[in-house]
């Protein structure tokens, strides 16, 4: 299997798995985010700042950073999947982190 298509099945795996675990985490009573106080005044203007550059990439790692938690601390093992789906996750967001190194040129 080339180093392409491991890459695209490992994500594709994650996603499925992120898929599946977050909206678990949402039915077991999550707190929501709380609105924060709106500010008295409003600040001048910042400086603009440059749009981010991969913005999906950087979702889909904070995804699967937060369903490898979910695995982490799973009280069960889903059907003896919960292992190699993590190493897959960790594969991915090893792949994932080398892409955003090559994007910044």
């Amino acid at each position: 299997m080339n180093a392409h298509r491991k890459v695209a099945s490992l994500l594709s795996a994650a996603v499925l798995i992120t898929g599946l675990a977050l909206p678990a985490g949402a039915a077991n009573g999550a707190p929501a985010a709380k609105p924060s106080p709106a500010p008295a005044a409003k600040p001048a203007p910042a400086a603009p700042v440059p749009p981010e550059r991969h913005p999906k990439i950087r979702e889909a790692l904070a995804a699967l950073h937060a369903s490898r938690e979910d695995l982490e601390h799973a009280a069960h093992d889903f059907g003896g999947h919960r292992v190699e789906a993590m190493h897959a996750i960790d594969e991915a967001i090893h792949q994932l982190e080398i892409c955003l190194k090559y994007g910044k040129d």
